[in-house]
């Protein structure tokens, strides 16, 4: 204790010293204590804007049975947004007030959470948490990184991966039971949103992928979420631009992600780090509009690394973490007397969460030791030589003997004891509506999209141009053969490697599809359909540009019956090929990492494919069985000269003839029968549908899991924060 007591006084001069501007003031007066009565006000700052009340008052009464929400439609408001200096969230003129929202109260007691194999020093990333959160507030877990907020937020959210293990009860208006669909909204940090598709036309079709009911009745719903969020101005414009407009900044992206989770109108909302990458002005909007939302009863838990003076002052509870320990829980300003009381005062000079921060983030202390050893050649710095091991310590014990956390235990007691309205399952869209919406969406998105499929497109057919133009005026004679075989290769090799210029954009549907999946908006069934379903069009419109540009300049056969052969063989060949895409791109979850994989396994296909040797004189039994058998490129190639040399014949001198068939025996190998090219096409139908089983299998099994090939290659991570 001497060592702590000495500690603590030794930064409490130092911070004095570093925060004062003429020593002969007092060192009292660069701190800031509780005053009497103003538990309930925000934090008064020099030099920061003036504060109005918030009106909005919990209470739990001795003896009922409920707990009361008293709300206004008044949100607290910035004196620097009063003068003009910061934009106001916009509300467009006759909007109604925002709708009142029933919250619930959340409490997490004796939380523990274990993520096996993740930290050296202890499995627990998250330790004996205790904690609430009320209706009509804003309850924030702080902490620097891997301290466990983003874990603990899922915990209390229900939504821990499956490699965490969770101990302790979380209760829900006082009942312990999870949270069903519908009643809570969870915001990760990172969501993916269409870049193509308008603020109002994302939310719309999100709003039709969650709520039951007819299409008319939704637009209610996204404007009132497009208010909400204040989107007014932004909801006719594209998510991410295009090339003569810029995208949507990333607060506004930030409170699209957000968006999205209210056209639920869900009474509780966890959000992962609602400031992350956004700079101080973003930050403050996106904090006022989401006190605008709280007023309104939803009750809101979100986690913050960092924070401005002016941000800090609206939230009403903090959860202060460190290594998994809580450090503090309670109101915004009594955070700010318990490190008073517990040595480590808060400077005139510094914001309250820098100020957190700095006294319990212990990669504080390699600077420290920079410090220590410029110390004689650049001054004094004895600003930052407090060790964070024993301020952790000290205001972990601290807290644990305030009357503060004996308020807490008291507040759970009290909330636990009292069983309010169970939180009801809201309803969902039905499969079938939810598969015509992700149609119609991939629809529009591909319809906009230039550089992945129109690009791709016009780039189909300048390679089958150059193909045809290659291989043209080759007519019917017997010598003819061998080199429309060598079209015929070049033609479905090359365009099947061209198809991997659109694994980006499967990439890019994949990650929408996780987060939307682990929201419960969609499912592994649904996106498959739905993925296919779009893709038709798309991919046929290619096969049949493609296939009359290259039938006609090679000079094939001139039957129309030929023709649609050819287009429907050439059409499964991209079907297979987008199945094969979509495996590779799920597994690897990474740009690169696909094309790469995807162009060495198109590679050994072509030369499996029975063109550069003909399959049954192949020596190796691996290039064989596993590999020509399992390539699409055989059997389209396969049944495309079936198709053109079947039945037909060549003059050999002025008296023989002989087959196509026999003509072709010495260039590739295919079978005599009449309907093997339809056999050859079935092959094909059933790799596509095998295709994407496999990929059903991998999403509804792996995105659970959340692993990939790409992570697994990579160097073990802190993934808990």
């Amino acid at each position: 204790m001497e060592e702590i007591q000495s500690q603590s006084d030794n930064y409490r001069s130092s911070s004095s010293s570093a925060s004062s501007p003429a020593s002969r003031v007092p060192s009292s007066n660069f701190f800031y204590f509780r005053k009497p009565g103003s538990l309930r006000q925000p934090i008064s700052f020099e030099d920061s804007p003036e504060w109005e009340d918030t009106d909005i008052d919990v209470r739990v009464e001795e003896g009922g049975d409920s707990i009361n929400v008293a709300t206004t439609p008044a949100s607290p408001s910035l004196s620097k947004l009063n003068n003009g200096s910061l934009p106001s969230p916009h509300l467009p003129e006759g909007a109604a007030v925002a709708r009142k929202i029933a919250g619930a109260s959340v409490v997490w007691k004796d939380l523990t959470i274990t993520i096996k194999g993740k930290r050296k020093y202890s499995d627990k990333v998250v330790k004996n948490s205790n904690g609430y959160a009320l209706p009509g507030t804003m309850t924030v877990i702080m902490g620097p990184a891997k301290s466990g907020k983003s874990t603990l937020l899922r915990a209390i959210a229900g939504r821990l991966l499956p490699s965490a293990k969770m101990y302790g009860e979380v209760f829900v208006n006082g009942v312990k039971s999870h949270m069903p669909y519908g009643s809570y909204g969870f915001v990760d940090r990172e969501t993916t949103l269409i870049g193509s598709l308008t603020v109002r036309e994302y939310l719309y079709y999100s709003a039709l992928l969650q709520l039951p009911g007819f299409f008319c009745q939704k637009k209610g719903v996204v404007e009132e979420a497009i208010h909400a969020m204040s989107l007014g101005d932004y909801a006719n414009k594209l998510i991410g631009g295009h090339c003569y407009m810029k995208g949507l900044p990333s607060g506004e992206r930030r409170r699209v992600s957000i968006a999205r989770e209210l056209v639920m109108r869900p009474q509780v909302l966890f959000i992962d780090e609602p400031l992350y990458h956004l700079d101080s002005v973003s930050a403050l909007l996106m904090m006022v509009t989401l006190k605008k939302l709280a007023s309104t009863g939803c009750t809101l838990l979100f986690t913050i690394y960092q924070s401005s003076t002016e941000v800090f002052g609206l939230f009403d509870r903090i959860c202060l973490l460190s290594n998994g320990n809580t450090l503090f829980f309670g109101e915004t300003l009594a955070c700010l007397q318990h490190f008073s009381n517990a040595g480590f005062p808060c400077p005139i000079m510094q914001s309250p969460s820098d100020h957190f921060l700095r006294a319990i983030n212990t990669d504080f202390d390699r600077i420290i030791a920079m410090c220590k050893n410029w110390q004689d050649d650049h001054g004094d710095f004895s600003s930052v030589n407090m060790d964070t091991a024993v301020a952790i310590r000290t205001l972990e014990a601290t807290y644990k003997l305030s009357a503060d956390a004996t308020a807490v235990e008291t507040m759970i007691l009290r909330l636990t004891e009292m069983e309010g309205p169970l939180l009801k399952s809201k309803g969902k869209a039905g499969n079938a509506t939810r598969i015509a919406v992700l149609t119609w969406r991939s629809l529009l998105i591909m319809s906009r999209e230039w550089k992945y499929y129109w690009l791709r497109l016009i780039l189909y057919m300048l390679l089958v141009l150059c193909i045809g133009t290659v291989f043209s005026g080759l007519g019917h004679s017997l010598s003819s053969v061998v080199t429309r075989v060598a079209a015929v290769f070049a033609f479905v090799s090359f365009t099947s490697l061209l198809s991997i210029a659109g694994a980006p954009a499967l990439m890019k549907e994949i990650k929408i599809y996780a987060s939307e999946e682990s929201n419960k908006h969609s499912g592994a069934l649904v996106f498959l359909f739905g993925q296919l379903l779009s893709s038709i069009p798309f991919l046929f419109l290619i096969s049949i540009s493609s296939s009359l540009i290259f039938y006609f300049l090679i000079g094939l056969r001139d039957e129309f019956n030929l023709l649609m052969y050819f287009v429907l063989n050439f059409f499964m060949c991209l079907l297979v090929n987008e199945g094969l895409m979509l495996v590779v791109a799920y597994l690897w979850k990474d740009v690169y990492c696909s094309v790469l994989t995807l162009v060495c396994i198109q590679v050994v296909m072509m030369l499996a494919a029975g063109y550069f040797r003909i399959r049954n004189q192949l020596s190796v039994p691996f290039w064989m069985y596993p590999i020509s058998y399992i390539a699409f490129h055989t059997y389209s190639i396969q049944g495309l000269l079936e198709n053109e040399y079947l039945g037909t014949s060549f003059a050999v001198g002025q008296v023989r003839t002989i087959s196509g068939l026999e003509a072709l025996r010495s260039a590739y190998d295919i079978s005599p029968d009449s309907n093997s090219k339809w056999e050859n096409l079935l092959v094909l139908f059933l790799m596509t549908v095998g295709y994407r089983i496999l990929v059903f299998i991998l999403l509804h099994f792996g995105v659970k899991k959340n692993k990939s090939l790409h992570r697994l290659c990579q160097c073990n991570r802190e993934t808990s924060t």
